[in-house]
């Protein structure tokens, strides 16, 4: 069995294995998915050494930031989909939903007892981290975090990138390796043959395990969350997601450069919220862009190693996909693996905050504040357009995402201001928030990953400027427009 480069393994909790105890637990708390997983990987590789059969362990806190009925609803499609995938299998699956805040303290430590290693998701944004770093001053085996977070380690890079075409120049010099290190597409397939795992009746009484297919959205309404935020009609879950998948690369892959700014008839991959939750790997998508496009090592042209099309020896589209799922997603991970204060206003390049502080007292034309914002309550229809289609369908299109952020920043009272009202609204709404490559795209807004623009505006500075009127004439918004011109609720 081909074993999870080193690279992509940290040592939390730096404790001997414990070859004699009853299982190993796959923690997954980021990597939401039974394919294309390091984590899974390794701890199945673990199995193999010891011996012992695997537990799934995937918990849903209910006391995380903005919590609500669509972020939990899209988590559960996702359990319910790994449910049926195990039934019957010899892998003791174990989801937990957390009834009330802090309910589910102490049952990793409890599990922990009779595991002889746990194996979890290195996952650098949000909780994630500091829930990971505590729970490795708890349990009672080694800990190991995981990274099958994209093609690239997140410990590859020796530096935090300012620049995409850095970044990419170094993803480029690197991705060949890395791509002969895949992780294996069904890494359960390599279980050894052993008795389903048992959990001590006191914790099974305890923490009660969730009978997720019998959930509904409605089912949400004993939990402690936001139910003002209803689930949208995006279906979450691995099953969706490879749906999805297949269906933009066997048939809009093509179409990707010419179409994906079509508001209307749906170009882009649509992938950001199963990337964001896991459930669809970065790793299939390339390996299945890849094998579509019949390429070969010798098409890599190394002259092209600092642009976004040539590199590959691929057609356009292709080649345009790739480094939006590549370089511009990796590239948050970047950040956000390397800097703690990766979503604070101080974490933008000194230029950008330079030029904002020099016109952080300039006339707006307007100042909202965060509850017109939400409720889309702006002179402007194509914001307002867009601000209803994140509320009501959990996403914007992406060329729309930026115009809505830059008229944030323009009718904020101040920049520090605007990164507040972007962060809440983004991450309460959005499926695809709370990430590495969101928090990209809302720094971005303010200088993060760009450079100085002139002429210099008011509000703006040398911060790139957007328009509505120049969206407008970019982009053809009648049917978009007519979709979002007032709220369904």
């Amino acid at each position: 069995m081909r074993e999870v480069p080193e690279i992509r393994v940290r040592i939390v909790r730096d404790e001997p294995v414990v070859p004699d105890r009853r299982y190993v637990v796959y923690w997954m708390v980021a990597h939401h998915r039974l394919t294309w997983n390091h984590s899974l990987q390794r701890a199945v590789s673990w199995c193999r050494q010891l011996n012992l059969p695997l537990v799934i362990f995937e918990p849903l806190r209910c006391d995380y930031r903005w919590a609500s009925d669509r972020l939990h609803w899209f988590f559960v499609q996702g359990m319910q989909d790994q449910a049926k995938t195990l039934h019957e299998s010899s892998v003791l699956y174990y989801p937990y939903l957390e009834p009330s805040a802090g309910a589910g303290r102490g049952l990793l430590s409890a599990l922990s007892e009779d595991a002889a290693v746990i194996i979890t998701d290195d996952y650098p944004c949000i909780f994630v981290p500091k829930m990971i770093e505590a729970a490795g001053q708890k349990v009672r085996c080694r800990l190991e975090a995981v990274d099958s977070n994209g093609v690239l380690p997140i410990r590859l890079a020796e530096k935090t990138f300012l620049r995409a075409v850095d970044f990419r120049r170094f993803m480029h010099r690197s991705i060949g390796a890395q791509l002969a290190e895949m992780p294996l597409p069904k890494p359960l397939t390599k279980l050894p043959t052993t008795q389903v795992a048992k959990l001590k009746p006191a914790i099974l009484s305890r923490w009660p395990a969730a009978c997720v297919a019998t959930i509904s959205p409605q089912g949400l309404a004993k939990f402690p969350i936001d139910h003002t935020v209803a689930p949208v009609t995006t279906t979450g879950g691995s099953t969706a997601g490879q749906q999805r998948m297949l269906e933009f690369v066997s048939r809009k892959l093509t179409h990707y450069q010419e179409q994906r700014r079509n508001v209307d008839q749906v170009g882009t991959s649509q992938l950001s919220p199963y990337l964001r939750f896991g459930h669809v790997s970065a790793h299939e998508v390339v390996s299945r862009v890849l094998e579509q496009s019949h390429w070969t090592p010798e098409r890599v042209n190394m002259k092209k190693v600092s642009s976004n099309q040539g590199f590959w020896g691929l057609e356009e589209p292709v080649e345009s996909f790739l480094d939006e799922l590549i370089t511009w997603r990796e590239l948050g991970f970047n950040m956000c693996s390397r800097q703690q204060d990766y979503d604070q206003y101080e974490s933008l390049p000194e230029w950008a905050q330079q030029t904002l502080k020099k016109h952080a007292s300039d006339p707006r034309p307007v100042v909202y504040d965060l509850e017109q914002f939400e409720r889309a309550e702006t002179f402007d229809k194509i914001w307002n357009a867009a601000q209803r289609q994140l509320v009501q369908d959990g996403v914007i299109h992406n060329y729309l995402r930026m115009l809505w952020g830059k008229k944030i920043l323009h009718w904020s009272r101040s920049p520090q201001k605007a990164l507040e009202i972007m962060i809440h609204l983004n991450n309460k709404y959005a499926i695809d928030g709370r990430d590495p490559n969101s928090y990209s795209g809302i720094f971005w807004v303010l200088g993060r990953f760009d450079r100085a623009w002139g002429p210099e505006r008011e509000v703006f500075g040398q911060i790139r400027y957007m328009t509505s009127d120049s969206t407008e004439k970019k982009l053809d918004l009648k049917q978009y427009l007519q979709r979002y011109s007032k709220p369904t609720r």
